[in-house]
């Protein structure tokens, strides 16, 4: 079944922006939650670890195309490490519909790269208890070399 999802991922995904992001206006609902949100990617652009920290729930996982249900000991060495090439975020899409959001961006990295990716959160007594990212064309994330 996870195979399945991972070849058909971007599909499924897909439909679910069509469905969530038929508007071309962003809506929000929780604003302790948008907050949250904002608070997570201003963390990668200052580069403050405890920022991030203070923001992620107890249990906490991660996933990605490369990243299955990691815990935060995993997310912090192997994710963390992008907040040095990351510039800013523009969040072009944010849906908060109560302790689930979809947010689309386009990051900026150091060296004047942009990748874009959707993300899925999942919110648990007002922190962020689950993130799944979604990679967009480009470069994927900022420690992909490719140009």
């Amino acid at each position: 079944m996870l195979n399945k999802f991972k070849n058909n991922g971007a599909g499924y995904l897909l439909a679910i922006m069509l469905i969530l992001f038929g508007s071309s206006c962003t809506r929000t609902g929780n604003s302790a939650n948008v907050k949250l949100i904002k608070d997570y990617y201003a963390a990668y652009e200052k580069k403050d670890w405890n920022m991030l920290n203070s923001l992620l729930a107890d249990g906490f996982v991660f996933n990605s195309p490369n990243d299955d249900h990691i815990d935060l000991k995993t997310y912090k060495e192997r994710c963390w490490p992008n907040a040095v090439n990351i510039r800013r975020f523009d969040i072009d899409k944010l849906i908060v519909d109560g302790d689930d959001a979809f947010v689309t961006y386009n990051g900026w990295t150091t060296d004047g790269r942009v990748f874009r990716n959707t993300e899925y959160f999942r919110f648990k007594d007002g922190k962020i208890k689950e993130n799944a990212c979604y990679f967009g064309p480009g470069i994927s994330f900022p420690n992909n070399t490719a140009k």
